[in-house]
């Protein structure tokens, strides 16, 4: 009776511990990060912030944007990646540029170095955190 018993209490308790395992596995936490904020963004809040950085950064691209004259003159073009973080202290790091040719990929690269110091930096679960952005940039020459 005794064996049974103690065979009992120890069936128990790993079912009660592989259950509440299993409950903790099947939770998932998902937290959003919030882009950091353009100035001239100030007064935008929640999906708005997110908004505003993408406008401001398609409107940035585009004003800043130069053909290189020399890729002008020998046709060169392409599409150019550029990965980069918008850091913690709201600052620009660029990680990787891709593709196009070197004179294009410097280019690229002096349009997102000119991105403005962010008012505040990117936030995940209310801290600061630097958030990674990919952006493509496509040089045409039309000829």
């Amino acid at each position: 009776m005794k064996k049974i018993v103690i065979a009992l209490c120890l069936f128990v308790s790993t079912m009660a511990f592989s259950q509440e395992w299993g409950s903790v596995n099947r939770n998932t936490v998902t937290m959003k990060e919030i882009a950091p904020v353009w100035p001239g963004c100030d007064s935008k809040k929640g999906a708005a912030i997110n908004a505003c950085f993408k406008q401001k950064l398609g409107t940035h691209i585009a004003k800043n944007f130069k053909y290189p004259a020399e890729a002008y003159k020998s046709n060169q073009q392409g599409r150019v990646i550029v990965e980069f973080f918008i850091t913690e202290k709201g600052t620009v790091d660029i990680k990787k540029v891709t593709g196009g040719s070197l004179l294009l990929q410097e280019e690229a690269r002096r349009i997102i170095n000119a991105i403005p110091k962010m008012k505040k930096s990117g936030r995940l679960a209310g801290k600061p955190r630097a958030i990674k952005y990919t952006v493509p940039i496509t040089f045409k020459t039309g000829k």
